[in-house]
């Protein structure tokens, strides 16, 4: 049964194509989405981008005949602008008697369900917009398109129960098949079925299909650093595999995943020359209130924002204090900056950059829509690898949340993919007392 949905505007500024995704159903946008669309259309942000194509795919329509009266749209639905009517808006509960932007969406979707004998729906991004829907009898849904089920997300790894011979073929040989099927690059824990204790991690080729042992790590550890566990052994074979040209990390705070990946960024740059440079970038979004400008050059203003990257440096070449070093002294990614193999900068100028044959980390992804990931990838040239990192519990973004954010949307768009690889790392290595925090609050 087809069904009429009222869209509220957080919906278009989340997604500029929304308004064409509902298949064969009418869609309604009220009049006062249009002001507030011209009211988002100067910002500079995604949600400023997505305003302006939004009203740019209106005026398309437009030509197609009048709005008001309905115009079809990809797929047989018909789209529509309501007015709002000035009754029916006085009609509503004398705590929503002012004319906002949400009361009127309100008025026009409890309008249209006077009118119509079929299924009203309000969509929104709005938790209290939903609500309000719901207090005044209309049914309400949350905007899905694009969202992933976090719950399931997948992990990237498999146990596998075998017999002790497949996996002494596996060594043997370099490598098995089995019946069961696999994703391209998901890493097993093989587990010999008379003896638990007995057990070998492998990769699925992502060529081939073929179940390959993993690569032995240098005993001296990866840039100095060594796997503390299994997940991390994973999460090291993707990234210092030349095949896997994308490779997304997802863990809680304190499971290493921007550690791992700068100790592969320079073990692949600095040690192996595969490529030309270690680019680090993550998007500037404040945790909490925002302190205000910052002053100094570009270098000063994003040193608080880069701080952690800085904190990971240290690690790696072990000059956590320079109060205990000599004058002549330097912090070991200062020197790689100079040397031009480093580069540490915001997201906020990647577009329209092509970045060929370089080692490209974004850390903090969750912060990103999907649309802004797009970017970055689409940014990728030539022999460029690319590393996202993130924590979808530890978003600081208002427009995404952990179902609809960039980082976990790449992760289930790319798990067929035979270039792309995903580990998701559970266990803190930071320490005691941040592994007891992450669990216990």
């Amino acid at each position: 049964m087809k069904k009429v949905f009222v869209l509220d505007t957080n919906v278009l500024l989340h997604d500029a194509s929304a308004m064409l995704r509902f298949e064969d159903n009418t869609v309604i946008l009220p009049m006062t989405i249009i002001e507030e669309l011209d009211r988002f259309k100067k910002q500079p942000e995604i949600t400023g981008r997505n305003a302006r194509q939004a009203s740019r795919t209106l005026d398309a329509l437009r030509k197609q005949g009048h709005l008001v009266e309905g115009v079809m749209v990809n797929g047989g639905g018909l789209l529509r602008v309501a007015l709002c009517d000035r009754d029916t808006l006085h009609q509503l509960p004398a705590e929503l008697e002012r004319d906002s932007g949400d009361n009127m969406i309100l008025a026009v979707a409890l309008q249209l369900k006077k009118q119509c004998d079929c299924a009203v729906v309000l969509v929104s991004k709005d938790t209290n917009v939903r609500i309000k829907a719901d207090a005044l009898g209309l049914d309400a849904e949350d905007y899905e398109a694009g969202k992933i089920d976090v719950d399931d997300l997948y992990s990237g790894m498999a146990e596998v129960t075998v017999k002790a011979e497949e996996i002494d073929r596996l060594f043997q040989y370099g490598g098995i098949t089995l019946d069961e099927k696999f994703l391209p690059n998901q890493v097993l824990t093989l587990i010999d079925v008379a003896n638990s204790s007995h057990t070998a991690l492998a990769i699925v080729d992502g060529a081939h299909g073929k179940i390959m042992p993993l690569n032995k790590l240098p005993r001296t550890g990866v840039s100095r650093i060594q796997a503390r566990n299994r997940e991390q052994s994973f999460a090291l074979e993707l990234l210092l595999r030349d095949s896997v040209q994308l490779v997304t990390l997802v863990g809680k705070a304190g499971t290493g995943k921007t550690l791992l990946a700068i100790a592969a960024g320079l073990q692949k740059v600095a040690d192996e020359n595969l490529y030309t440079r270690l680019l680090i970038s993550r998007p500037v979004v404040p945790m909490g209130k925002d302190i205000g400008y910052l002053p100094g050059d570009i270098s000063d203003k994003l040193t608080p924002w880069m701080q952690p990257l800085y904190d990971n440096f240290d690690l790696i070449f072990g000059t956590q204090d320079p109060n205990s070093k000599p004058a002549h002294w330097r912090r070991g990614h200062e020197e790689l900056i100079e040397r031009g193999i480093l580069q540490i900068e915001a997201l906020t100028y990647i577009r329209g950059r092509t970045i060929p044959k370089q080692f490209l980390i974004v850390d903090e992804a969750q912060n990103l829509t999907p649309h802004e990931v797009k970017t970055i990838l689409t940014r990728a040239g030539e022999g460029t690898k690319v590393i996202l990192t993130g924590d979808p519990d530890q978003i600081d973004n208002p427009y995404v949340d952990a179902a609809s954010n960039g980082l976990t949307y790449v992760v289930e768009k790319f798990k067929g993919e035979a270039l792309a690889g995903h580990i998701t790392l559970t266990k803190g290595e930071r320490s005691t007392l941040a592994e007891r925090a992450t669990v216990l609050l």
